[in-house]
C-alpha cells in the first residue's frame, strides 16, 4: 500500500490537503511479466543443473597468456610476432552472477617498465545471458617467431630475435544468449557458479565489440631486420606503420556442450563463429585508405574447460582462444590471443534457501 499526498487550489484559496491511498496489486499482469522476465534469467531445470548454494566465491588463478600477431603484405613478406609465455597469478572474487579479478606477472612485479603485462576481467553470468568485459595490455617483450622474406637463410636468422618495438592493448565486451539455458549451464564449465548434473548442450548467439591498439616502431623493426640479415632484405612499405587502431563489431553463433563424465566432474567445450565488421585508423607512411578495414571478416572464439565442483570447493582448468582477421589488397593482419587458466577456490556465505533449519 502506498500513500500519495495531493494539494489543490480553488479560486486562489488553499484547500485541505487530501491523502489518497492506492492499493497496488503486486500480482497484476504488468508487474507479473516483469517479475517473470527477471526470474527467467536464473531459471534452471534442477534435474540437469544444481544452482549456486552460496552468495560469495573466492579463487586463485594462474594464467598463461598467448598472443600472436601476423603481419603480411601482398608481395609475400610476412612477420609473426609473439611474446614469451610467462606465469601470471591473481585473486578473483565473485558474488552470485558477478565475478571480478585481476592477474599480474610476478617476474616484473614492482618493475617500472613497459614490459609489465596487465589484465582485468569482469564477468556477469546468469542462466540465459553472459557478459564478458576484458582489458589487456601485453607489454613490449615480443620476439620475431617467424619471417618470410623469400630466402630460407634470412628467415632462419630472424627466428626468435627479440623485438621490443611492439605494444598492444586489447579492450572488449561480449554479450551472449544461451538458448537451452534451463538444462545447459555455461557458467558450470567456465564460472564455477553452478554444477551440471546431466550432460547437455545448447546453441548460443551473441554480440561483441573489441578495440585493438597496436603501436609498432617500424624504424626499430627495419633496423633489427637489416642488422640481423646484414642488409640482405628490405621491408615492404605496406608493413611500415606507427600505430593501428582496430575496431571490431561482430555477431556470433555457436554451440556448447557439457559432458558430465563422473561425479562432480565436468568437461565443457564451445565454438562460436562471428561475422565481424571492422574499421580502423592508423598512422602510416603511405595513404591512409590502405588501412581502412571497412569490410566483413570471419572471426572465432573457442573454449574448453574441465572442472571438479562439489558446490563448496572447486578446481579446474580452461583454455579460451580468440581469432581476429583483417585483410585489404596490400596488407593483412591476423591476431590470435587467448589464455590457459588453472584455478582453485571455494564458495562461502550459504544462501538462506540452503541453510539447515
Amino acid at each position: 500500500m502506498f500513500a500519495v499526498v495531493s494539494k489543490a487550489e480553488d479560486n486562489g484559496k488553499r484547500t485541505i490537503d487530501t491523502i489518497q491511498h492506492l492499493n497496488v496489486n503486486l500480482n497484476n499482469p504488468e508487474l507479473g511479466v516483469i517479475r517473470k522476465t527477471v526470474r527467467g534469467f536464473s531459471a534452471i531445470d534442477t534435474n540437469y543443473v544444481e544452482p549456486q548454494h552460496y552468495n560469495w566465491a573466492f579463487m586463485i588463478q594462474n594464467t598463461y597468456n598467448y598472443d600472436v600477431y601476423r603481419l603480411s603484405s601482398a608481395y609475400g613478406q610476412e612477420i609473426l610476432l609473439s611474446p614469451d609465455v610467462l606465469f601470471r597469478i591473481g585473486p578473483y572474487f565473485g558474488w552470485r552472477w558477478l565475478f571480478l579479478g585481476t592477474t599480474v606477472e610476478l617476474k616484473n612485479l614492482g618493475v617500472d617498465n613497459n614490459s609489465l603485462k596487465k589484465e582485468f576481467t569482469l564477468s556477469l553470468y546468469s542462466a540465459q545471458i553472459g557478459v564478458d568485459l576484458y582489458y589487456r595490455r601485453t607489454g613490449n617483450d615480443y620476439k620475431i617467431r617467424k619471417a618470410n622474406f623469400g630466402n630460407d637463410d634470412v628467415n632462419d636468422k630472424l627466428k626468435n630475435v627479440p623485438f621490443d618495438g611492439l605494444n598492444v592493448g586489447i579492450t572488449g565486451l561480449n554479450v551472449y544468449y544461451i538458448f537451452n539455458h534451463n538444462r545447459f549451464s555455461y557458467p558450470a564449465a567456465f564460472a564455477q557458479s553452478t554444477c551440471q548434473k546431466i550432460s547437455c548442450g545448447s546453441w548460443m548467439a551473441g554480440l561483441g565489440y573489441t578495440h585493438h591498439n597496436l603501436e609498432l616502431d617500424h624504424e626499430k623493426l627495419k633496423n633489427v631486420v637489416e642488422e640481423t640479415t646484414n642488409n640482405e632484405v628490405q621491408i615492404d612499405s605496406s608493413l611500415m606503420f606507427n600505430r593501428l587502431k582496430y575496431n571490431d563489431f561482430n555477431v556470433s553463433v555457436g554451440y556448447g556442450y557439457n559432458w558430465v563424465f563422473a561425479r562432480n566432474w565436468l568437461l565443457g567445450a564451445s565454438l562460436s563463429l562471428a561475422l565481424a565488421y571492422k574499421w580502423s585508423s592508423g598512422d602510416t607512411d603511405h595513404p591512409a585508405d590502405d588501412f581502412s578495414f571497412k569490410n566483413f571478416n570471419l572471426d572465432g572464439v573457442s573454449r574448453i574447460g574441465i572442472v571438479w565442483n562439489n558446490t563448496k570447493w572447486y578446481f579446474g582448468s580452461n583454455i579460451i582462444m580468440h581469432s581476429y582477421n583483417y585483410r585489404k589488397s596490400r596488407f593483412a593482419a591476423n591476431n590470435i590471443f587467448g589464455s590457459l587458466n588453472i584455478y582453485c577456490g571455494f564458495n562461502f556465505a550459504l544462501r538462506k534457501a540452503y541453510r539447515k533449519k
